[in-house]
């Protein structure tokens, strides 16, 4: 669920399209596989996570750091929109 002050996944899509053409210098489509066309080494996905953590007020720890949820942007939102949200019954914290 979506409020007023949370972008939804198109939202969160476009912001880091927009934050990967500032840092790399190339427009980039939210289904393009980053490492395999050079966009992303392993020390600037790590920086990817810093900004997401800090951007979105989320942790991204443990299975969260897979490749796959970085591979692409669409995949990056949808883990932001997924740990965004509290699980049931999951503690804050």
């Amino acid at each position: 669920m979506t409020t007023a002050n949370t972008p939804d996944i198109h939202d969160l899509e476009k912001e880091l399209l927009g934050f990967l053409e500032e840092r790399t210098g190339t427009a980039w489509d939210a289904d393009t596989d980053l490492f395999g066309a050079g966009g992303l080494s392993s020390l600037f996905a790590m920086q990817v996570v810093v900004h997401l953590e800090k951007t979105y007020a989320i942790a991204v720890r443990g299975a969260d750091l897979r490749l796959d949820n970085f591979r692409t942007v669409r995949r990056m939102a949808e883990l932001v929109d997924r740990l965004r949200v509290p699980a049931a019954g999951g503690r804050n914290g």
